[in-house]
Order: C-alpha cells, then sequence, then structure tokens
C-alpha cells in the first residue's frame, strides 16, 4: 500500500514532511440514517450501473457542515444542478464505514467510499473497491493515491487535537499535561478502530512516544481521565465548545470549519515532555466501490470532486487542504491555516506496517485501557 501523505497546497504549511488533507461538510445531498434499500441491485463486476439518477456515497465524518454549509454541502450541490444526479449520503467512523461495506459486499448499496487511512487500506485490501483514475488525478501526489488506482485523495488534512479557549485560554502543551486531574472527565478521544481520528490517536501516540509499549503505558494511565468511547470524532467539537469537555481529539479541517461556528474550540498539536508539537497527515481518500449499483454515477462524482472548481473550495468553504497540488488557494482560510501548521513537526507513518499490525496494535491499546 502506498503512504498517503498530503501534498502541502499553497500557501502551503510549514512542515516538509506531509500535506493536509482539507475537510468541511457540504449541503444539497440527503443523509441517511436507516440502512439504503432503494439503491437496486449490484451491477455487474465492472459497475457501469443502472440508469437511475442516484450516487450513494459512504463517507467518514467531516466533510459535511453541521448547517449544511461544508465542503460536501456546497460540492453535491453544485453536482446535482449541473448533472441531474441526486447524492445520498451516509456518514459514520471511518472504521465504520469500511465494515458497513463490507457486510453488503454480496448487495452492495454504495457507489463512492470515502474513508480516512488507514481505512481506505483495509477496503481495498478486502476487495471492496474497483479500479478507477478519477480527471485529476494525476495532479494528486503519488503517495496520495493507490499505485493501482483504486483509491485517491479528494481532501488533504492532518491531525490534531481541540480545547475549549474558554475555560482552557492556553492549550496544553504536552501529552504528560493531560494526566493532570483537572482533565478527569472532561477529556475524551473517539474510539481507536472505529473512528479514522480515533486510531490516529494511538498512531501519533507510538510515533510520539518512540514505540507500542510506551505508548500503550501512557494511554493506560491517561485512561483515568478519558471520558469514555465515542464511535464519531466530530461529536466531541459541539462538547468541548460547550465546555463539557476540556479537551478531545479531531483534525484541522473538521475542527477549521467546525470553529466558524463553535467559537470556544482551539486547535492543538501535543508534543512529547521536551520536545516539538507533531502531526501526520490524513487525507479523506475515495474510491469506487466494487460493484457499485450506480457505478457511472460515482465516476462522475468522483470526477467532478476532483475537479478545479471543488478543489479550490476545499480551504475556502471546508477548512482543508486541496488535494491537486496544482491548486494553490489564497483565501483567508488558507492563510490562516497556514499560520496554524507553522511549527509543528510532520511526520509519515508507516502505512503499510499499520495495515498489517493494526489488529494487533488495537488489541493492545484495549488491553492497556481495558476498553
Amino acid at each position: 500500500m502506498s503512504q498517503p501523505t498530503p501534498a502541502p497546497a499553497a500557501p502551503a504549511p510549514a512542515p516538509a514532511h506531509g500535506t493536509a488533507r482539507p475537510a468541511a461538510a457540504l449541503a444539497g445531498c440527503l443523509v441517511l440514517t436507516a440502512a439504503l434499500t432503494a439503491c437496486g441491485g449490484s451491477s455487474a463486476a465492472g459497475g457501469t450501473g443502472s440508469s437511475e439518477k442516484v450516487v450513494t456515497v459512504y463517507s467518514a465524518d467531516g466533510l459535511k457542515g453541521e448547517k449544511g454549509d461544508g465542503w460536501y454541502d456546497r460540492v453535491f450541490a453544485e453536482f446535482t444542478k449541473k448533472t441531474g444526479i441526486e447524492v445520498k449520503y451516509v456518514e459514520g467512523g471511518s472504521g465504520e464505514m469500511v465494515q458497513r461495506a463490507a457486510r453488503e459486499k454480496t448487495n452492495t448499496q454504495a457507489d463512492v467510499l470515502v474513508t480516512l487511512p488507514p481505512f481506505i487500506q483495509q477496503a481495498d485490501g478486502k476487495g471492496l473497491l474497483q479500479a478507477y483514475r478519477p480527471a485529476g488525478s494525476e495532479k494528486v501526489h503519488g503517495a496520495d493515491k493507490s499505485p493501482d488506482g483504486t483509491w485517491t485523495s479528494v481532501v488533504n488534512n492532518y491531525f490534531g487535537f481541540i480545547h475549549n479557549k474558554k475555560e482552557l485560554p492556553q492549550a496544553p502543551r504536552t501529552w504528560e499535561e493531560l494526566l493532570d486531574g483537572k482533565y478527569k472527565g472532561r477529556l475524551q478521544y473517539s474510539t481507536p478502530g472505529v473512528a479514522g481520528d480515533g486510531t490516529a490517536v494511538v498512531i501519533k501516540a507510538m510515533h510520539d512516544f518512540g514505540g507500542k509499549e510506551p505508548a500503550m503505558e501512557f494511554l493506560g494511565r491517561l485512561q483515568a481521565n478519558n471520558v469514555g468511547p465515542s464511535s464519531s470524532t466530530s461529536k466531541l467539537a459541539p462538547k468541548t465548545d460547550k465546555g463539557e469537555l476540556l479537551v478531545a481529539n479531531g483534525d484541522v479541517q473538521m475542527n477549521f470549519a467546525q470553529s466558524k461556528s463553535m467559537p470556544n474550540l482551539g486547535i492543538w498539536f501535543p508534543a512529547r515532555e521536551g520536545g516539538k508539537p507533531t502531526t501526520f497527515a490524513l487525507p479523506y481518500a475515495a474510491g469506487l466501490v466494487d460493484r457499485a449499483p450506480h457505478g457511472e454515477n460515482g465516476r462522475k462524482l468522483l470526477d467532478f470532486m476532483l475537479g478545479e472548481e471543488a478543489q479550490r473550495l476545499v480551504s475556502e468553504v471546508g477548512g482543508g487542504f486541496p488535494a491537486r497540488t496544482d491548486v494553490k488557494p489564497t483565501d483567508a482560510n488558507a492563510v490562516e491555516l497556514t499560520r496554524l501548521m507553522t511549527g509543528v513537526e510532520v511526520f509519515e507513518p508507516d502505512w503499510a506496517d499499520i495495515d498489517r499490525n493494526l489488529t494487533a496494535y488495537l488489541d493492545a491499546w484495549k488491553s492497556a485501557t481495558k476498553s
């Protein structure tokens, strides 16, 4: 598997080893919370699809706005306006969406799957994706797409944490500070293995603490302050904005977009005591689902999401970073995002190792935290 390390969009963030993925949400789509039963049967393996004017997207949360003002909202609405194809949208945690697609493998419902590493690699390994290189994918950095064309990043982003700026004006600087008793019952991170950003907590801790054992030892101690599991990272931001939580995990794109309507959110990046703040790229990666019931419509949507028009909206509307290296935003959000990333060291996870050993890492986390 390739290692998704987003290529920086201009104005580029200071770190030289990764890129960011923009994430916001878009309106004009139908959000489905129940199982989809009206999508029709699976098409042939080629996924040409039916003539029905619909496309179904299964996606990790973060790109759709709470008030219909996100990147998905804008892009899906424009897509429907230009093509007449209705977008049906189903949202959940990164791992949750892959698990759902896997359960439906013999009766495919989704046309497009959008999720974060390492779950996009997991979906590919399970045979859930078919090869399709969207128009514009040649402008995406090689590390941000699959060599065999089964997936490509559509929005670049970075992992991060948030704090309540009203009750905690100065963000914590280190992981170790989070062990303080003042965070007991007011700190929460989404569940590793279920949410992409939750899995990212484990990945970053393993990097920052120098390996699995010291990372798990720390996360085991941190569990005394942790509220408990959460299947969705996006649900933690409102709690943090209201002051129910002082600190939570998240990602730059999603939290930056949320901060426009949640004024108490501040973004920060933990460091080891005596070290520098770190992060890594977590792109939203999209692929055409194998045996997609509306495969041709799925191809059209992937082309549209990677088009220059949609990519220019990534920072301006979504608060993220374009996946295309030739789209270089200069809007106010892009400038602020560059400032936010200044001085943060960006490392590149070994995604192939994480893909191979994810179950073992998650089992270690469960054992350490007794989750």
